[in-house]
């Protein structure tokens, strides 16, 4: 790139002085755009309808130079590492805790691992000076004019802003206003997640537990060090259900259910469920909708692209966010342009990391003890020295299936 070309888009970038940007979801995709916005010099506010920052949740993990070269841009890369969960080996064990197969960390932890909730927090950390943060609140309507878009709230006084971006989650509110209700968009595959915490009454040190029955699985890991505290992910295959997300009570009667009478280190686990107040529970599903844009109004992250689980989700958001960002920086503001822009670049990248989602419930929970053999099989071969490095190339195939424009941060 030219000097005369640097300074031109150095000019151009103080033209979102004037764009005042609402984001929907202050979880990752969210706080992230807001992130590269806000150092473009947009006025930004982030409108989230939990009461606080949500912490916790599953770890989170970012593989490949394109994950790399984004991070590094937006000056997290170092402070991710800082923070990472320096998981080792998860182990598949039999129902009396022998090992089958060990799953080397670089398989399932990426280059580097965050806690989503420490991430999220990392983020909002770096833009709360500079960016408005509305917690408790969400979108009523949205109603589009030639110059802006009329947002009424649930709570909060009516605004306009400039643009407005969807980033509101696998369930997105913006996206069932703007481009109709989820029943058109979201994809289910056979099987239901949950997790909490429990207590670490296997003593476990950064690794994890995979024990599985045909259908059903459990993993129990500590990702921290902390020496009382693990996680429970629980994966089951599943007819689509009818329930109420906001009903944990009722949930828990699901879960209790459908992990009944199996070996291993269950029993257990479903105690501590009794007592959880942490429970996350969905749908395996991806999100597929025929555009991200309508007008003034964008779909980034899981809004757009979802996939509950092992689609890398949060390292295309951030890749999105980024993208998107540079998109309306390299327009000077034009949302036509740079929106037409982020959605060409960004699609085909998405749906390449949603192929890989595809196959997280059937490797967790293989539908008989023949597919649980194979797929031990296939692991065990795929972690031997030989195949590791080749293995590792593969999983991050899609992670880097990008090309990444040069962008005035």
């Amino acid at each position: 790139m030219t000097k005369q070309t640097q300074q031109k888009q150095k000019q151009r970038t103080k033209n979102l002085a004037h764009l005042h940007v609402l984001i929907s979801g202050a979880s990752v995709a969210g706080p992230a755009l807001a992130l590269g916005l806000a150092r473009l010099g947009a006025r930004v506010t982030v409108v989230e309808r939990a009461p606080e920052l949500r912490g916790g949740g599953f770890a989170v993990d970012f593989r490949g130079h394109v994950h790399r070269t984004v991070l590094t841009a937006m000056g997290l890369w170092d402070e991710i590492h800082a923070r990472q969960t320096h998981m080792g080996r998860q182990t598949v064990v039999d129902a009396d805790g022998s090992p089958r197969v060990d799953l080397p960390a670089e398989l399932m932890s990426g280059d580097v691992e965050i806690f989503r909730g420490d991430l999220a927090l990392l983020m909002y950390e770096r833009t709360k000076d500079d960016v408005e943060y509305v917690f408790g609140d969400s979108i009523a309507t949205l109603t589009e004019r030639a110059d802006g878009v009329d947002v009424t709230f649930e709570k909060g006084a009516p605004r306009r802003f400039d643009l407005v971006v969807g980033a509101d989650g696998l369930h997105s509110n913006t996206r069932r206003l703007v481009f109709g209700d989820e029943s058109r968009h979201l994809r289910f595959f056979d099987h239901y997640v949950a997790g909490f915490d429990v207590p670490n009454h296997l003593g476990l040190d950064r690794t994890g537990r995979v024990y599985s029955e045909p259908g059903r699985a459990v993993v129990v890991g500590n990702y921290d060090g902390d020496p009382d505290r693990a996680g429970a992910l629980l994966v089951f295959r599943s007819e689509e259900l009818s329930y109420d997300r906001r009903d944990v009570p009722a949930i828990k009667r699901i879960l209790a259910d459908r992990f009944a009478g199996m070996g291993w280190e269950v029993p257990t686990v479903l105690k501590a469920l009794e007592e959880a107040d942490d429970l996350y529970f969905d749908a395996i599903a991806q999100i597929h909708v025929d555009r991200l844009v309508k007008g003034r109004v964008v779909l980034l992250g899981d809004a757009g692209y979802g996939a509950t689980m092992g689609g890398m989700g949060t390292g295309v958001a951030v890749v999105g966010a980024y993208v998107l960002a540079g998109e309306l920086a390299l327009a000077g503001g034009d949302h036509r342009t740079a929106f037409a822009e982020y959605e060409s670049r960004i699609r085909d990248f998405a749906k390449g990391c949603q192929k890989i989602s595809g196959n997280a419930g059937p490797f967790f929970a293989p539908p008989t003890e023949r597919r649980i053999r194979s797929r031990d099989r296939m692991y065990r071969v795929l972690a031997s020295r030989p195949l590791a490095r080749f293995f590792k190339k593969l999983t991050e195939k899609a992670a880097t299936d990008i090309k990444l424009r040069e962008y005035p941060f």
